[in-house]
């Protein structure tokens, strides 16, 4: 290889350079970032993000024990079963609605 070929490669490099640290100046990493940039309320979304989805399962057992109501045609043991589960999905909401208002004073205090 002669002296020009190896000196036009170089320069090549030494182009790149610039340019790769120019395009890193231009960019702004606060807007390339997810979130809204404030812990808080990242959290507090997420978190109700999920608090909803148990809820909804929460509400879908309910209505599953109604069906299961229903189509138990008196007999005990399914009557039984329909009926815990409607118990258990009234019990799984109260416990989301708790939890939720819980973690929402506690994330205020840290606000």
């Amino acid at each position: 290889m002669s002296n020009s070929i190896v000196l036009r490669l170089l320069s090549g490099f030494g182009d790149a350079k610039s340019k790769v640290n120019e395009g890193i100046e231009a960019v702004d990493p606060g807007s390339s970032t997810p979130g809204s940039g404030d812990l808080y309320s990242d959290v507090q979304r997420i978190l109700g993000y999920v608090f909803m989805v148990v809820g909804i399962v929460a509400v879908i057992m309910i209505i599953y024990g109604g069906v299961l109501m229903l189509i138990s045609m008196g007999d005990p043991g399914k009557n039984k079963k329909a009926r815990d589960t409607i118990i258990y999905g009234i019990i799984g909401l109260i416990i989301v609605l708790l939890s939720w208002a819980i973690v929402n004073f506690v994330l205020s205090l840290f606000n």
